[in-house]
């Protein structure tokens, strides 16, 4: 398929089902691409699986209304971003690959996303209607509601949770789909809190709190949690002048521990990012939220293949696959 030419390519994916054109990293793993936004540019940087590096940049024109410093990158699956304009805090659905967006707002309020407090999920279901869930956390109460691409239309459903977790000190991740489930951290904001995981279980659309891993809370605790072939990670940070990072798998609602790295030399919180992913020659990569890389030497197993992680801290990118999935039908 790489030869063909991209109108002929273009033109095949659109007749395909968009489930079966997200599964085509597994046969064309050149279109794993990561998204930068900064305050003036937006760039894709495709990933070269070969040298585990990154190819030349391409400058990706916002297609929408926006200022500086204004996209935040919320939730991405198959190719479409869920993002947020912070000056109108309006949600929108996106293809950079396309350039198509959506937007999610309504004159009465609803796809309003308020940083620190909301949280948002991007997933599809068997129908292959892609659906967005958007838990909000207003005035001392929760509420929760769906989004249907291809209806067009948000609903409300039940948001069962603990009223403790309505304190601001609580702050949730971002959505992360894997095996009909939609999974949240939910950490609370000081040295020895409350860290917990939500669940979604998009076909019930009921919700259910499991435990974190057990992890030592005499420090910072965050919890990014990661899609691997279709099961569920969580690289664990913890610590206070040393970053230890452990890696969990989800087994039935119990974690399991599958690796640890050395502890991290002390890094500015400032400085501090997310796991961006694995590779192969058995060093694991952690981006800053500047971009800088720091490399840990694991000696481990590694994984077989290069794999992206769900969330960037700082909103500001997103590995993503690039497809021509519509943000609208």
């Amino acid at each position: 398929m790489a030869d063909l030419p991209i109108e002929t390519i273009f033109e095949i994916l659109t007749r395909v089902p968009a489930k079966v054109v997200g599964r085509s990293r597994s046969v064309c793993k050149e279109w794993y691409a990561v998204l930068l936004i900064d305050d003036l540019t937006c760039s894709v940087h495709p990933i070269i699986f070969q040298s585990y590096d990154y190819g030349p940049r391409s400058i990706v024109t916002l297609p929408f209304d926006h200022q500086n410093n204004d996209v935040s990158i919320l939730s991405h699956l198959n190719g479409l971003l869920c993002v947020c304009l912070n000056h109108t805090n309006e949600l929108l659905l996106w293809n950079p690959t396309t350039t198509t967006f959506k937007r999610l707002s309504t004159p009465d309020s609803l796809g309003i996303y308020i940083n620190n407090l909301d949280a948002v999920g991007l997933y599809a279901d068997d129908a292959d209607d892609y659906k967005v869930l958007h838990i909000k956390r207003r005035c001392g109460v929760y509420e929760s509601y769906v989004y249907s691409r291809e209806l067009n239309f948000w609903r409300n459903i039940p948001f069962l949770t603990r009223q403790e977790y309505l304190s601001p000190n609580f702050y949730w991740s971002p959505g992360t789909f894997c095996g009909g489930t939609l999974y949240f951290t939910l950490c609370e904001c000081w040295v020895g809190g409350t860290n917990v995981v939500i669940c979604f279980d998009i076909n019930s659309e009921q919700f259910k709190e499991i435990s974190f891993p057990p992890v030592p809370s005499t420090g910072f605790v965050q919890g990014v949690l990661v899609n691997v072939k279709n099961e569920l990670h969580m690289f664990a940070t913890t610590g206070w002048f040393e970053i230890t990072i452990d890696m969990w798998t989800l087994k039935e609602d119990y974690w399991i521990k599958v690796l640890s790295c050395p502890p991290i030399p002390p890094i500015s919180l400032s400085l501090w990012g997310d796991i961006t992913h694995y590779v192969t020659n058995g060093n694991w990569f952690v981006m800053t939220k500047l971009g800088k890389l720091f490399t840990i030497e694991m000696d481990t197993k590694p994984f077989e293949i290069l794999y992206p992680v769900t969330w960037f801290r700082g909103y500001k990118g997103a590995v993503f696959v690039e497809t021509v999935v519509s943000p609208s039908i």
